[in-house]
């Protein structure tokens, strides 16, 4: 089996280092570069919530379904990964070290306790004092007492106290770095020209440590960092007369219970601190102990503030208008043609300005949208709280199981509700991860339905730095099977296969696209087979369905031509049967590839799909997905050449394969970016177009 599958979990950590690539290259702007070490971090650490506790929970299982599930033993896995992460965490020290020395070359530096001027060491004790010292908790530790709850995700520092004439008596005491309140960097004045000083928030407590603890008499001090990640998952309480909303809320409050599933710290730790550590926190050597550079929780880098003047943002990382729709009035151009937004290449602007002419508009009756991410201050979300004062019917199927959104999501139903928004919480044991929005009209004694299908989340934020497709259209098949999935959705109790089964031109999930999609590689299957052309490309962010890979399997040992462009998990291995390999890469750059698209050939029909669903069991068999497929010519072919210049890449693509070293593609020919490709030859169209 070891050699026919790569484990999910493996393909993943080989994911994270192609992230980690991106900030050790030198060619990348040094703030991006920052920017993907926070990356890294934050996916190990969401990596380590929920996969690697996922993994231990699996070990208690002694199960042929578990190792087939895995694609290898879960204890095999777990030591794999170990030897990964702190593989990756000594590149990542490394890089981090390297970056520092270009800071300074730019005249940004971090600063410490240690190294602060006499401006800075007043500035450091009055900020401490007016912004700091209030949400700042001390708590001292005995090995009488028990460990105190420490939150997943925070920052702690563990503190070593001494008195001169005791030095073999120390006293330890943690403090959490309330940086949720206060932010993680402070700008620090500066009496050199042009020089920027960031000090952490962690630096700025420890300065002031002896203030804090002066009730104590304590002389000497060490303080180092260290975080807890726990098991992230919960079970949903299966009591009937609870709703899905408390089910959620119980559910997020049970991660405090969650068991952990690492721990990392600072390696100059005072030794004694770190033993007491783990003890208290019950941790043995099966667990993650990982110790590490002096600071942690880097995701925080990911909003490193902007002290960096040399960099200019180039024409092609700029968003543009569609040109189709400039000037123009959103609901009428889609009344007699479908419009393909690339995002983050054209701007998001005409989904929200669509949703905001639908709530003006007296003769819209109806907007139904699904919601799994939504942005912070969403624009999508005003937009519909303003169709309903307009006296519109507003129906919002919100995802509340949307992971680590569970707590956004629950404020967005009360906000909309109090709105009067209908506000649909899904059905049992299903995702609704389906992008979808449909809008009703009625005029001239005619129903109008418009809207649109996405990839991607309805998310203005997230938009400007995902790769994504979104279909406006007024087709009335998709229409009138987005409003079959919003009446499944609208009657949670009701089994969901047969209402679904009716869609006829939107390909669903569960159970139908696995269908579909098969359906269209058995096709290819037989035109191989009889010698004719074939050829499938694919693009998603992870592929880990047995089922659709063995199938790939098949189509490839007959010479069926596959092509993949996978961002994260790829768990497929050519096999030395194959007639024809699969060419597979990932394009990890300075935007988030996340859309989802499948082209088959079909005899020169060339059907193409865009799609909210990955190639993951979970996706095509315990969520709500939905994939629309493109009809109108040039939007085709607009789908395929992207394709093309993506499977181009040899600047920033990299070779998916058994290995998985992250080899990057050759560049034999000219240098092709692909997505700096794909910005002129989008903006090129435009000019055209005009």
């Amino acid at each position: 089996m070891s050699n026919q599958f790569n484990p999910r979990d493996i393909t993943w950590l080989s994911f994270n280092e192609r992230v980690l690539q991106e900030a050790m290259d030198e060619y990348v702007p040094l703030h991006l570069r920052i920017r993907f070490l926070g990356i890294f971090s934050n996916n190990l650490d969401e990596f380590f919530r929920v996969r690697v506790a996922g993994l231990k929970r699996a070990m208690d299982f002694k199960d042929k379904f578990i190792t087939e599930s895995f694609y290898q033993p879960p204890t095999k896995i777990l030591q794999k990964i170990n030897e990964i992460v702190i593989r990756q965490q000594q590149n990542f020290a490394k890089t981090w070290k390297k970056i520092q020395v270009e800071m300074a070359d730019q005249k940004v530096f971090i600063k410490t306790a240690r190294n602060l001027t006499s401006a800075q060491k007043q500035f450091v004790t009055s900020y401490f004092d007016e912004v700091v010292e209030s949400n700042v908790i001390p708590i001292l530790l005995h090995d009488n007492s028990p460990m105190p709850y420490l939150r997943d995700k925070s920052l702690y520092l563990g503190v070593a106290m001494r008195k001169k004439e005791f030095q073999y008596e120390s006293k330890f005491a943690i403090i959490e770095i309330p940086s949720r309140i206060v932010g993680r960097f402070v700008l620090l004045p500066s009496a050199v020209p042009n020089e920027k000083n960031v000090m952490l928030l962690e630096d700025v407590i420890i300065y002031n440590l002896p203030h804090i603890f002066s009730y104590f008499g304590y002389e000497e001090f060490e303080a180092h960092c260290f975080k807890v990640t726990k098991d992230a998952e919960f079970d949903l309480d299966n009591d009937i007369k609870t709703t899905l909303a408390e089910k959620i809320e119980k559910g997020i409050k049970s991660r405090r219970k969650g068991k952990p599933t690492r721990f990392t710290f600072d390696k100059l730790m005072d030794k004694a601190l770190l033993e007491f550590l783990i003890r208290k926190l019950h941790l043995t050597k099966k667990d993650s102990i990982i110790p590490g550079g002096k600071i942690h929780n880097f995701r925080h880098f990911m909003e490193f503030p902007d002290v960096f003047e040399t960099y200019k943002k180039p024409v092609e990382r700029t968003s543009f208008d569609h040109p189709e729709l400039v000037g123009k009035r959103i609901t009428d151009v889609i009344q007699k043609t479908d419009i393909l937004l690339t995002f983050p290449y054209h701007k998001y602007t005409p989904v929200i300005d669509l949703l905001r002419e639908s709530a003006m508009d007296p003769d819209v009756k109806s907007i139904q949208i699904t919601a799994y991410r939504l942005a912070s201050n969403s624009k999508i979300i005003n937009a519909l709280i303003n169709a309903v004062r307009n006296g519109k019917e507003v129906t919002v199927m919100l995802e509340l199981r949307a992971r680590f959104d569970e707590e956004n999501n629950l404020k967005w139903k009360e906000i909309l509700e109090q709105e009067g928004v209908k506000v649909l919480t899904g059905i049992p044991n299903k995702k609704v991860h389906a992008k979808l929005c449909v809008i009703k009209k009625r005029a001239n004694n005619k129903t109008l339905q418009y809207g649109f299908v996405s990839t991607g989340n309805f998310n203005e934020k997230t938009a400007k730095i995902y790769g994504d497709h979104l279909i406006m259209t007024s087709d009335r098949g998709i229409m009138a099977d987005i409003n079959k999935i919003f009446t499944v959705l609208k009657k949670p109790k009701q089994d969901v296969i047969p209402a679904l089964k009716s869609c006829k031109n939107l390909v669903v999930c569960p159970e139908f696209m696995r269908e579909k999609i098969i359906d269209h590689i058995e096709k290819e299957i037989e035109e191989a087979k009889s010698g004719r052309k074939t050829l499938i490309i694919i693009k998603v962010n992870s592929l880990s369905d047995r089922d659709l890979i063995t199938k790939l399997y098949e189509a490839a040992k007959v010479g069926v031509v596959i092509k993949m462009i996978v961002r994260g998990i790829y768990c497929a291995i050519n096999q030395k049967d194959f007639k024809q390999k699969i060419q597979a890469i990932s394009i990890v750059d300075e935007y988030l590839e996340h859309s989802r698209i499948m082209y088959f050939y079909n005899k020169g029909h060339e059907d193409v799909y865009i799609s909210s669903a990955d190639w993951m069991t979970r996706n095509l068999d315990y969520r709500i997905e939905a994939a629309a497929k493109i009809t109108q010519k040039n939007l085709k072919k607009e789908i395929k050449d992207q394709l093309e210049i993506q499977l181009s890449d040899n600047v920033k693509a990299r070779i998916l394969d058994k290995k998985m070293a992250n080899e990057y593609v050759k560049a034999d020919t000219k240098e092709i970016r692909s997505q700096i490709e794909t910005y002129h030859y989008l903006r090129d169209k435009t000019s055209q177009e005009k």
